[in-house]
């Protein structure tokens, strides 16, 4: 199943959760309010701009966004909230599509480079993000640190939130880097909803030599998006790299 099939238009009528997880104010705040500053006046392009949900309220505080975004149903939830001369969207491929103009600032979150499945196509992301940036300009992404830690020999799942009727795993293959995030939700009954993306997840080291071979250098690495410290017990990354 392509990525394009698993993004159908009943996965974008769910991906919105108002108030609540990565919709909650907590989250988004801290989150706009970082690229906003990061984009120091200028433009900001969002690589797999889904739903608008970071997109939105940046758009809101007065930065210019414009989007990429593959999945068609996901612009049209999208295009609920904002219209076309608001937030204007090329769809396409965020590894090879081509938005118009240049701009001070390219950000990718909520792991979402994960999605390509191959080191090539990730590659292939960051010389896109370096296509559209100014010289001087960042590229952020949010990540997830790799949980291999946890897998005792011979196992090959880890459960990383178990709450009321729902339960989340990824289950591993270390050979070729691939994760598969499932995700059951269930009520009082015996049956459960079942969904589950695939990934290619990547250390922060390897990040940052992708970063390299499209002429990006480092410039933050932070656990969160209020800069918290980053420790090798930190579960994610954001991580700002700067075009030269």
């Amino acid at each position: 199943m392509t990525q394009q099939q698993l993004w159908d238009a009943e996965a974008a009528r769910r991906y919105d959760t108002p108030g609540i997880g990565m919709f909650a104010p907590e989250v988004l705040g801290p989150t706009v309010d970082r690229l906003a500053a990061l984009a120091e006046g200028g433009r900001a392009l969002e690589l797999a701009i889904g739903t608008g949900r970071v997109a939105v309220p940046l758009a809101e505080c007065g930065v210019p966004v414009t989007g990429i975004e593959l999945s068609p149903h996901m612009v049209e939830q999208l295009r609920t909230k904002v219209d076309e001369d608001t937030i204007p969207v090329v769809l396409g491929d965020m590894a090879t599509a081509t938005a118009p103009g240049e701009f001070r600032l390219v950000y990718l979150v909520f792991n979402t480079i994960a999605n390509l499945l191959t080191q090539e196509e990730q590659v292939a992301c960051f010389r896109n993000a370096a296509r559209h940036l100014v010289p001087g300009g960042r590229f952020l992404i949010e990540l997830w640190v790799p949980e291999l830690r946890k897998l005792p020999p011979g196992v090959g799942a880890t459960v990383w939130l178990n709450e009321p009727g729902y339960v989340g795993l990824d289950t591993y293959d270390v050979l070729h880097q691939r994760v598969v995030s499932h995700h059951f939700r269930f009520d009082e009954g015996r049956q459960a909803d079942h969904g589950w993306t695939p990934h290619r997840y990547i250390w922060p080291a390897e990040l940052d030599l992708m970063a390299q071979l499209a002429g990006f250098t480092l410039e933050s690495r932070d656990a969160d998006w209020s800069g918290g410290e980053f420790t090798a017990d930190s579960r994610s990354h954001v991580s700002v790299y700067r075009r030269g």
